[in-house]
């Protein structure tokens, strides 16, 4: 099994949450926060804002690690580090070439509302993130291991 270390910002404004839109027709659609891996020795705050200045064209001041995730992906063990962050810029973009690469369509503030009906990750998104980012980040939460399962919603 390979290893892979991997870094993301969940970027914070208000009661809303930067999310990018991974989409191919047929294969998979869901919205995740900015993040992928770790170049080679980069510091993981430094590999999560510069993902999130990839995939959106925003720069973000990082804050505090909130989440260590682990996922299998395939063949692929993923150790993810979810930073919580604050954006420095306002003008969203996914035309770099990185986020085409990714087949991301769409990068968007979104309420935790506007989650319905979207295949959001990681799960811990959807409920307890709100009441743990009200309490504070003390320390880095683990979400434990997962496989990830990302399934193409047949009514889109």
């Amino acid at each position: 099994m390979r290893q892979r270390i991997a870094a993301g910002a969940i970027v914070v404004n208000g009661d809303r949450l930067l999310l990018v839109h991974h989409r191919r027709p047929g294969v998979f659609d869901f919205w995740v926060p900015p993040g992928g891996g770790v170049i080679a020795s980069e510091p993981l705050p430094q590999a999560a804002a510069r993902e999130v200045l990839e995939e959106t064209g925003l720069q973000v001041e990082i804050a505090t690690l909130a989440y260590i995730d682990e996922l299998i992906i395939g063949d692929t063990r993923q150790c993810k580090f979810w930073y919580l962050a604050h954006a420095s810029s306002a003008a969203i973009t996914v035309e770099s070439e990185a986020a085409k690469a990714e087949q991301i369509v769409e990068a968007a503030f979104l309420a935790r509302r506007d989650f319905a009906g979207r295949t959001v990750f990681p799960p811990v998104l959807l409920d307890e993130f709100w009441t743990h980012l009200r309490e504070g980040f003390a320390q880095p939460r683990y979400l434990g291991v997962r496989r990830a399962e990302i399934e193409y919603p047949s009514e889109r």
